[in-house]
C-alpha cells in the first residue's frame, strides 16, 4: 500500500528502532511510548485490520503472537507482565490501517477501563 505508514517502515523507507525482523514480521519501538516498554508488532503483509484477515492469514497471526511472547522475554517484561493490544476500527482506536499489536510493559499498567469518559 503506497500510503501505509507501517508498510513504509517494513520496507525500510521510514527508519525504525527495530527489536526483531525476519522475512514476515517486524517489531519496533513506538515513537510515542505509552509505557516504559512499548513496541509495535506487525506483519510485513498489508492487512488493514483484524476484520480483514482471511483464513489464510490465521497461521501468520498465530506466529505473531509467538513473536510477542519472545519479544516480552527479550525486553525483560515476560515475568512481571505485559499488555498486548490490537485496535480494530475507528471505535477500537485504530489510527494506522495496517494490522498491528502494541506490547506494553515495564510498569504496573492498571486495569483497562474500556470506555473513554465512562463513569461506571
Amino acid at each position: 500500500m503506497d500510503n501505509c505508514l507501517f508498510c513504509k517502515i517494513a520496507e525500510g523507507t521510514i527508519p525504525s528502532n527495530k527489536v526483531f525482523e525476519d522475512d514476515t514480521f517486524l517489531v519496533f519501538h513506538d515513537i510515542q511510548p505509552a509505557a516504559p516498554t512499548h513496541v509495535l508488532l506487525i506483519p510485513k503483509k498489508h492487512i488493514a485490520n483484524l476484520n480483514d484477515a482471511t483464513a489464510e492469514d490465521l497461521d501468520m497471526i498465530s506466529k505473531l503472537h509467538k513473536i510477542a511472547q519472545e519479544t516480552a522475554v527479550k525486553l525483560g517484561v515476560a515475568e512481571s507482565g505485559y499488555r498486548l493490544i490490537n485496535n480494530c476500527g475507528p471505535d477500537g482506536g485504530q489510527t494506522v490501517h495496517h494490522i498491528h499489536y502494541h506490547l506494553l510493559g515495564g510498569a504496573h499498567l492498571g486495569a483497562l477501563t474500556g470506555i473513554s469518559g465512562s463513569h461506571a
